[in-house]
């Protein structure tokens, strides 16, 4: 997922908060993540900028979720191979993750998972943008070390704010 909407000015970019509608997208994405999607993460892959790691909080408040999460500074510049590369070292216990990163990466990233045989409508929605909030949930069978780019089978797209 992306984080939610972040404010455009700081002292640094990786300073960034998020503003009051980010904070209410979160809020509501972590409902909607353990509502309506039926998933709780068992483990999440979080930027350590600001406004990744205030999504999180927020998800896991408004979620229930008791999944620890590992802070990674890497994941702010990190292109796709580098983000597949840290899922990759998930331990084989954890059965879900999330991964709460930046764009351009996180889009890439999820349009090359996608094998193309998920959910249509969701494919669609994915494909028109990746904004502020903005979640894909994928399938995959296999253990995270032999993650592949086009083996994972999208079942939902939740869009976020627009920009």
């Amino acid at each position: 997922m992306r984080h939610a909407k972040a404010s455009q000015h700081a002292e640094t970019d990786s300073a960034r908060e998020l503003t009051d509608r980010g904070r209410a997208e979160a809020t509501a994405l972590g409902a909607w993540l353990a509502g309506e999607a039926g998933f709780v993460p068992d483990a999440a892959l979080v930027s350590a900028a600001v406004r990744t790691r205030l999504t999180w909080e927020l998800l896991v408040e408004a979620g229930g979720f008791t999944a620890e999460a590992s802070y990674e500074e890497s994941l702010q510049s990190a292109g796709a191979d580098s983000v597949l590369d840290l899922v990759r070292l998930t331990p084989d216990n954890v059965s879900s993750l999330l991964v709460v990163g930046h764009n351009p990466t996180v889009s890439y990233l999820a349009q090359l998972l996608d094998a193309g045989n998920g959910d249509e409508e969701a494919m669609h929605m994915m494909i028109g943008g990746f904004p502020p909030g903005a979640v894909a949930l994928f399938e995959y069978d296999g253990a995270w070390s032999d993650l592949q780019m086009a083996t994972a089978r999208l079942t939902a797209f939740r869009p976020g704010a627009t920009e």
